[in-house]
């Protein structure tokens, strides 16, 4: 291969990534987490300084938001950076706007490598007697924009909110940016960042925590034409009302979710349960779960009984139950403790020091060790299950909780 493919070859595959990393929020999903807020604090964004980054309001629908809503959420001032094109291996080609050519700070080289920032304050500059998106002041920024640069930092420092729908690949790096910050925030990411180390060790620690949208209602992503998506992803989101159009395809990602340290009623609203009893009894998906058994099953490697589904969390067992991660849209801090995850923070009984995989009856090669949690089972049945002397069967992703004692 000579260096002028590879570089193509190269440059193709960080376009391709890009463009998978390139997801563009919603009005309906922004409004609906934001009024989560307001009715938990209606003086949230009060006197605030709400930073907007990887948000540009020639196409944003966060910074369009925003300016709409700048005068009856007492915004103090608005600030939104965008990220300069040529130094997103997602733009393939680039036309500056109107709004930007013909304004006499257009700069035909600085519009392609410089990043730009937005600003609004509660000044009605174009006096027509309301303050929204058309009286927002612009200038290039010196650099190209990237959040972790030193003058899109220092716009942190200076705002009170960050709000925005960072890159998914750069998630975990925007988080510890946003932290090192010391600010509140609202941002969207794939719900498997639950299991990074440090994502959950800030939501045990009860510093972020699950947006009020969670991932209980689907969310509708705009996406680069050509991105790859999910056929039934995209007919997902046109029955939702979003087909394709000129500028981007769309498509709905079922494991996205806002993580966010603003406080919102829904995360204090205590969960309704049954008892171990009831449960066994009466929950079908329970029931059929474990074929009808008198009792919940217990891990073979954890001091914890499984729990598969939130509504079947026992009302009346105080030891520690391992519960999926989807959980976390119902967790309240004041009903339930976070112990640790089967990966994480929560020590197993027993080590497996090597396990060879069946697959549908078939062995199969397998990697050795003993991550995540598993139940023993009577056989090696369909699905994948492990022989560690006896067959066992992993859950996927677990939680570990337990109930917090009532106060006397």
């Amino acid at each position: 291969m000579t260096t002028q493919t590879a570089n193509r070859t190269s440059s193709l595959n960080a376009a391709k990534a890009a463009k998978n990393d390139e997801f563009y929020t919603q009005w309906a999903d922004i409004e609906r987490e934001v009024n989560a807020y307001l009715e938990f604090d209606p003086d949230v964004f009060r006197g605030k300084i709400v930073l907007l980054p990887c948000d540009d309001p020639e196409w944003s629908n966060f910074a369009k938001f925003f300016a709409l809503h700048f005068v009856d959420y007492g915004i103090k001032k608005l600030i939104s950076t965008s990220y300069a094109p040529d130094s997103n291996p997602a733009v393939f080609s680039y036309e500056p706007t109107l709004f930007e050519v013909n304004d006499p700070r257009f700069d035909a080289t600085k519009t392609r490598v410089n990043g730009k920032k937005f600003t609004l304050e509660p000044n009605d500059i174009n006096a027509d007697g309301v303050i929204n998106i058309d009286d927002l002041q612009w200038e290039y920024l010196d650099g190209d924009g990237d959040f972790r640069s030193a003058e899109v930092t220092a716009l942190r420092d200076e705002a009170d909110i960050v709000i925005t729908n960072p890159p998914f690949s750069l998630f975990r790096e925007f988080l510890t940016w946003i932290q090192q910050g010391q600010k509140q925030f609202s941002i969207i990411g794939n719900e498997n960042a639950i299991a990074y180390k440090k994502v959950f060790r800030l939501i045990k620690n009860n510093e972020v925590w699950k947006g009020a949208t969670a991932n209980s209602t689907d969310m509708v992503f705009g996406v680069p034409k050509g991105s790859p998506i999910k056929e039934a992803d995209r007919l997902k989101a046109e029955k939702l009302g979003y087909p394709s159009d000129e500028e981007r395809d769309y498509t709905r990602l079922g494991n996205s979710c806002w993580f966010t340290n603003i406080e919102h009623g829904r995360r204090h609203e205590p969960l309704q349960l049954m008892t171990m009893a009831d449960n066994l009894k009466y929950n079908k998906k329970l029931v059929t779960t474990f074929d009808g058994g008198s009792d919940y099953q217990r891990y073979d490697n954890f001091d914890a009984i499984e729990v598969p589904y939130t509504d079947a969390i026992p009302s009346d067992y105080d030891g520690v139950m391992g519960v999926p991660i989807t959980w976390l849209a119902k967790y309240n801090p004041e009903q339930f403790e976070i112990l640790g995850t089967d990966e994480t923070d929560y020590e197993p009984t027993k080590v497996y020091r090597a396990k060879s995989k069946v697959v549908n009856g078939v062995p199969r090669k397998s990697n050795t060790g003993s991550g995540g949690g598993y139940i023993r089972t009577e056989s090696f049945g369909d699905g994948t299950y492990f022989d560690v002397g006896y067959p066992v069967k992993r859950m996927y992703k677990r939680i570990f909780i337990r109930h917090r004692k009532a106060a006397s």
